[in-house]
């Protein structure tokens, strides 16, 4: 547990909201901040044009934990990244420093900053849960959900009928552990005191669009679908060829759903044009910047900050809120 001198903070926000940027000028004015990445696809190695990390320079400058920390064939998780994260912000302690939590994955914020209680896994039955939505047709997500809803029905109104991934996972947890995926932890609904405080960056919604499609463009320029191809091409030797699969070797089950990389793979599957593939990820991304925005702000304890320029000039603001929690 930190000391009440030397509190950690957590930058928060949707995608394209300015949470890197300001994260660097902050760490470099305050010499005494390591960073830790709060994002779900930013600890693959070899997924850069399409993630946002930082660089290397930037990395050099400054501290950072939790990138390119697996391999794009592993299906990284929640549980994972909290225990890696509370080991890089020990760590971070016992060098006397703070630790600056920097991400726009709500749940993985959300797992580092009130330490949840996360259920293990249960590989044997996803696989049999996978195995049942492939075989069983149109309407086999929207049984699963049904069965999830009769075992666990808190779990089932907080996700969509249509996300398998979140579906699969709850009926894992359920079946393996028996007890419900929802009686994990003090729930999401709590917000008790914690050892972060946490910024959210505000930005309106016109001014995110049109950031959130020049990133896309900027994504593409730099090579994303060379990118893509690449970690598709990167399987074990002897394996068949790709050609009409839909599950890529190169990329787990985890990784082929960041946005950009499944619209490409799409493409590069011959399945939409590239220019089809770029609205795709511009709507996507939308759609999650959105998301994104609602989950943060059901979280009474952020302290929201307008963050539509250069990050100094929120930069003042942002450390005395800090700076004032610090004080003894």
């Amino acid at each position: 547990m930190a000391s009440p001198e030397r509190r950690h903070l957590a930058l928060v926000g949707p995608t394209a909201s300015g949470k890197t940027a300001l994260a660097l000028a902050l760490a470099q004015r305050l010499g005494d901040v390591e960073i830790v990445s709060a994002d779900a696809m930013q600890v693959y190695r070899g997924m850069d044009a399409g993630t946002a990390k930082p660089t290397p320079t930037e990395r050099a400058a400054v501290p950072h934990h939790l990138i390119d920390v697996a391999d794009p064939a592993e299906d990284w998780t929640v549980a994972r990244h909290q225990a890696a994260a509370r080991a890089a912000v020990a760590g971070i302690e016992a060098r006397g420093r703070r630790a600056l939590l920097v991400g726009g994955t709500g749940l993985y914020v959300r797992a580092i900053v009130d330490e949840l209680d996360l259920p293990g896994t249960w590989p044997g039955i996803r696989a049999e849960l996978d195995a049942e939505l492939d075989a069983g047709g149109p309407d086999a997500l929207t049984r699963l959900h049904a069965r999830l809803a009769e075992l666990d029905p808190i779990a089932a109104t907080r996700m969509l009928p249509t996300n398998r991934r979140r579906i699969v996972r709850a009926l894992e947890v359920t079946l393996g552990s028996g007890r419900p995926f929802s009686s994990y932890g003090p729930g999401l609904a709590a917000h008790p005191p914690a050892r972060f405080d946490q910024v959210g960056l505000r930005v309106p919604r016109d001014v995110l669009d049109a950031r959130i499609e020049g990133r896309v463009d900027a994504m593409l320029a730099a090579g994303l679908v060379d990118e893509v191809r690449g970690l598709v091409d990167r399987r074990p030797a002897g394996s068949e060829p790709l050609a009409g699969r839909a599950a890529p070797a190169g990329l787990s089950r985890t990784a082929r759903q960041a946005l950009g990389y499944k619209e490409v793979l799409a493409h590069l599957d011959g399945a939409c044009t590239l220019e089809a593939a770029r609205h795709e990820i511009v709507r996507r991304t939308r759609a999650f910047a959105r998301r994104q925005d609602r989950w943060f702000r059901r979280d009474p304890r952020i302290r929201w900050v307008d963050h539509t320029g250069n990050p100094l000039a929120v930069l003042d603001e942002v450390l005395g809120d800090w700076s004032a929690s610090c004080a003894p």
